[in-house]
């Protein structure tokens, strides 16, 4: 919701790395703990700039290197924005993945090489997608809609 209006204001790295942190943060205020995303936006500006030569790093282990960037985020910018591999696990993949008997696991890293595993690399960023799309849709944390459910029949989760 707020990235039109950043990136009008600042349309590249190179403007952003020296913006006005009190400017970021008016406009990155309605999402919450403004002060810090508007520090690490300007942050990881600045470091693209600086250590990159204004170009977005591609591999995880530069781009959690970023201020604000960790694993979730890297891959969501791999798979969605770089076409790379990447498996973001955020909390309806965690939970779904636990319910479908996927893994056991509550570290996201972990579940992260474990579904990585199960599936091709070219494979990852779209089954985070569905997984997040089913846990918004149908299988929700508190309630799940197991009569709902295209994968009842196969998940040991399932509630009667």
């Amino acid at each position: 919701m707020v990235t039109p209006q950043l990136f009008a204001a600042y349309p590249t790295a190179a403007a952003l790395a020296v913006a006005d942190v009190g400017h970021v943060e008016q406009i990155v205020r309605s999402t919450g703990f403004y002060a810090s995303k508007a520090k690490n936006l300007i942050g990881m500006a600045d470091a693209v700039m600086t250590r990159f030569g204004g170009e977005v790093p591609t591999e995880m282990a530069d781009l959690v290197t970023l201020p604000g960037v960790g694993r979730k985020t890297a891959n969501v910018l791999r798979s969605a924005a770089l076409g790379l591999p990447g498996l973001p696990v955020d909390t309806h993949v965690l939970r779904l993945s636990k319910r479908l008997g996927l893994t056991r696991d509550d570290d996201p890293v972990k579940v992260e090489a474990q579904l990585n595993a199960l599936l091709a690399p070219e494979e990852w960023g779209e089954f985070s997608l569905r997984l997040i799309l089913h846990g918004r849709r149908v299988c929700e944390a508190r309630k799940p809609r197991c009569a709902e459910c295209r994968l009842a029949t196969i998940c040991p989760s399932r509630q009667t």
